[in-house]
């Protein structure tokens, strides 16, 4: 489903499900429809943040999965991490094999330290248990200026030079999501994990509803660690200098680029 014009395609879709809406793209797997909108008056990221886009440039889409429908019992990250692969294979093939294409946990897409796309997953419930979940992508594409107070965003355009039809685009995405929605993602995902080896720059932060930037290089309690680990609930564990295991849950912790 195309619609040229939305506050969020998330926000969109949640109000289509309560009236009962239907949408195309259905598979036999756990899609259950999608939305693809040229321009979003409200675009959103994660808790707090926004998502600029010019119109018509890039893929702004919502992927809706039918959780219930399946009766599945298995950690909300599995699909995190089949939505996250799924995107990276997509845009992977688009780009050099430089290896610059990572996923930064808990669910963006960067090429070297500069911000590609970004993943919102929110979760509809029946009772106590997940029904729906929403997959909110947003993939900067064709744009070339960014305006917004963004610290690092780049597009694919920037990367090759190249002008991309969106809805090929947006039909590659979900061939690679049926793929990955119906095997494990671990691998692919943990493999593939920006800033995976060594030790580097992070900052805690309190927990808030207020945006979340990358830490700037100036910011006060920087500590240096290496990833040792996603945890099946999404926690990401890392090892200090002085060999001290710190666990931190989503927006508790920053990069610093």
């Amino acid at each position: 489903m195309y619609i040229e014009r939305t506050n969020s395609t998330n926000t969109l879709m949640k109000e289509m499900i309560a009236k009962g809406e239907s949408f195309p793209g259905e598979s036999d797997w756990l899609m259950a429809g999608f939305i693809r909108a040229g321009y979003q008056t409200a675009g959103r990221g994660q808790t707090g943040n926004g998502w600029e886009s010019e119109p018509d440039k890039n893929l702004l889409c919502s992927i809706l999965l039918d959780i219930g429908r399946f009766h599945l019992c298995f950690p909300p990250f599995n699909i995190n991490q089949a939505v996250c692969a799924a995107l990276h294979k997509m845009i992977q093939s688009l780009l050099p094999d430089d290896n610059k294409l990572t996923i930064k946990w808990p669910n963006d897409i960067y090429y070297g330290d500069k911000k590609l796309a970004g993943i919102l997953i929110e979760n509809m419930y029946d009772g106590y248990d997940v029904k729906y979940m929403i997959a909110g992508i947003g993939l900067n594409v064709n744009q070339t200026t960014f305006v917004s107070d963004a610290p690092n965003p780049v597009s694919i355009k920037q990367i090759t030079g190249l002008d991309y039809d969106l809805e090929e685009l947006m039909n590659k995405l979900l061939d690679e999501m049926d793929q990955a929605l119906s095997t494990s993602n671990r691998e692919y995902y943990m493999a593939h994990l920006y800033r995976k080896d060594g030790f580097w720059p992070f900052v805690e932060r309190e927990v808030s509803t207020a945006p979340t930037m990358n830490a700037g290089k100036e910011t006060e309690g920087i500590f240096l660690a290496k990833i040792e680990d996603v945890r099946t609930d999404g926690e990401l564990e890392l090892r200090d200098k002085d060999g001290n295991l710190r666990i931190y849950h989503f927006k508790e912790i920053r990069y610093v680029l």
